[in-house]
């Protein structure tokens, strides 16, 4: 192969080499800072390579171990159970919403569509899921409002409708009851749009703190987001408190900027592990709906 047929395949993969290093850089500097000391980082600025390596920003974090196990705990529950729980939802809606022969099929998924550009706002929201669902301070008020969503519907109904419908009727004919198909038919024949969507939602109850600000008062209910955004305003308070401290009064250094790069790690930490698994599917997932034919 002469260089003028490899040029276009080497300027493709350098371009690919260099995109993955702007993708790693971040992600080591963020590392980097959570391992170096305040007061250098304050004087020196960001680096690759940690400055006057230490732990005190884990330490910080870590003051309360028990506390952010538990943190910890509620969610990855909330992250498992609530994935397995609206995928299974969004799965049975999208199989419904992909059917040919259903005959509300349009009026559902205009129903699901209009749900996207309107919902029924905050205060009303608060006041069913506080005053009538009495969801307040439950496990289940941090599930429940994020089982259906409808942009996941929509990707995963496009997804099951390049299921062949041929398939659906050779499963009746043969006397499987509709349960049956679903489950043992559509479901593994869906397994890439199931792992997109799924990680979508992992994300989404792993990344959540809002629900928890509304609703959840007790401390064995607070999710790790939520916990590591409270200690950022503890943070930020103790900051510029000892900002406003007359010169001599107090030399500590709260650990700023390396305690929200070690919160960042934590955070997003068990994600990482989980993402390669996923890849197998989700890169075909992806593509849901690019070809047509």
């Amino acid at each position: 192969m002469t260089l003028r047929k490899k040029l276009p395949k080497l300027l493709i993969h350098l371009m690919l080499i260099l995109f993955a290093i702007a993708c790693i850089i971040p992600l080591l500097s963020i590392i980097s800072v959570s391992l170096s000391d305040e007061t250098t980082i304050l004087k020196n600025g960001y680096s690759l390579l940690p400055q006057d390596f230490n732990f005190r920003a884990y330490a910080y974090i870590l003051y309360k171990p028990i506390q952010l196990l538990n943190a910890l705990s509620v969610s990855l529950l909330v992250s498992i159970l609530g994935t397995l729980i609206s995928l299974l939802i969004t799965a049975g809606i999208s199989y419904v919403l992909s059917r040919e022969d259903y005959k509300y099929k349009n009026k559902l998924s205009f129903y699901v569509f209009f749900t996207m550009m309107f919902n029924g706002g905050l205060v009303p929201t608060y006041m069913l899921i506080s005053n009538y669902l009495h969801l307040k301070n439950t496990i289940w008020v941090l599930i429940l409002p994020y089982l259906a969503t409808p942009w996941f519907i929509l990707i995963l109904r496009t997804f099951m409708q390049k299921i062949p419908h041929s398939i659906i009727e050779s499963c009746m004919i043969d006397g499987a009851s509709e349960f049956r198909i679903f489950f043992q038919m559509i479901l593994p024949l869906a397994k890439p749009g199931l792992a997109t969507v799924g990680l979508f939602t992992l994300l989404q109850y792993w990344n959540d703190w809002w629900l928890s600000l509304l609703y959840i008062e007790k401390e064995s209910l607070v999710p790790l987001q939520y916990m590591l955004y409270r200690m950022i305003n503890n943070i930020e308070f103790l900051t510029r408190s000892t900002n406003m401290m007359p010169p001599g009064m107090n030399n500590a250094v709260v650990p700023a900027e390396t305690a929200r790069m070690a919160m960042a790690i934590l955070a997003a930490g068990p994600m990482l592990v989980v993402f390669p698994f996923f890849q197998k599917y989700f890169v075909k997932g992806l593509t849901v709906g690019a070809v047509k034919g």
